[in-house]
């Protein structure tokens, strides 16, 4: 059994739920433009989901890479739908949604797969950096 499907969303959502409308949401929906499957789990693993409009797949790869993973599958940043570090795994989606009547946004969906303890230091640094002040 590799735990993938049974793998704990530390968000306590139920994994039917599939909102991806907020600043930090947790689900299972990566049907964007370009969605990535959910990242593979190991046997103990935690998965949690975070979504942020404003940046681009390109950043969050970016940022990833800064935290200590390595791109999976492309060299591209911009490509990137995979990236992996010590003890977890991340998949990448953009989706374009309507903030207002007339006005779209890219919202990058990060599917996060990993050992609580290397969880727990990654999220807070890559909440800090993909977090965009509106002004």
């Amino acid at each position: 059994m590799t735990g993938d499907d049974d793998a704990p969303d530390r968000s306590g959502r139920d994994a039917s739920d599939d909102d991806t409308s907020g600043d930090d949401t947790s689900g299972d929906d990566t049907s964007g433009d370009d969605g990535a499957s959910r990242p593979h789990a190991e046997e103990g693993w935690e998965r949690e989901t975070v979504a942020y409009r404003g940046i681009s797949r390109r950043l969050a790869a970016h940022y990833l890479v800064n935290l200590g993973g390595e791109l999976v599958g492309t060299d591209d940043p911009a490509e990137a739908t995979r990236v992996e570090g010590d003890g977890w795994r991340v998949a990448l989606s953009t989706e374009t949604v309507t903030a207002a009547a007339a006005i779209t946004l890219t919202e990058v969906t990060a599917e996060f797969a990993g050992d609580a303890e290397a969880l727990d230091e990654l999220l807070p640094q890559y909440r800090q950096k993909a977090m965009r002040a509106g002004g």
